[in-house]
């Protein structure tokens, strides 16, 4: 019997890029996801429902994919949840912040699929 895939949350204000997310996950049979706008919501959806992975963007507006991390660390219930950080700063910088907040893994935009796909079997371990 196949693995199944764990539940993914895609965060991210734009939706073309919460799309072409969800495209690639679709192609690469991780079928099960939603997608929220915003680390508020995001929050709310990661507090109501087991997921396995979250895909965020970095600069969003309430609440920034950083800040969603950094409370996704700290709570008790979420901070296992491997967590990767989507942005289109790629400076070195931006890349230590988001792993020492505690990133599973860091994508740059614009991205390639199999990038995606690379970051997203390391963060569930396979």
């Amino acid at each position: 019997m196949a693995e199944r895939s764990p539940k993914t949350l895609i965060v991210d204000d734009e939706m073309d890029t919460r799309l072409i997310i969800a495209s690639v996950l679709e192609l690469l049979a991780y079928d099960d996801f939603a997608e929220a706008r915003d680390g508020e919501e995001a929050l709310a959806m990661l507090r109501a429902d087991a997921y396995g992975l979250v895909i965020s963007d970095w600069v969003m507006p309430k609440v920034s994919g950083l800040e969603l991390l950094e409370t996704m660390r700290a709570d008790r219930k979420l901070k296992r949840i491997p967590f990767i950080m989507v942005t289109a700063e790629g400076e070195e910088r931006h890349i230590v912040r988001a792993m020492d907040a505690g990133a599973t893994d860091f994508l740059i935009k614009p991205f390639e699929t199999r990038d995606l796909e690379e970051r997203v079997a390391k963060a569930l371990g396979r």
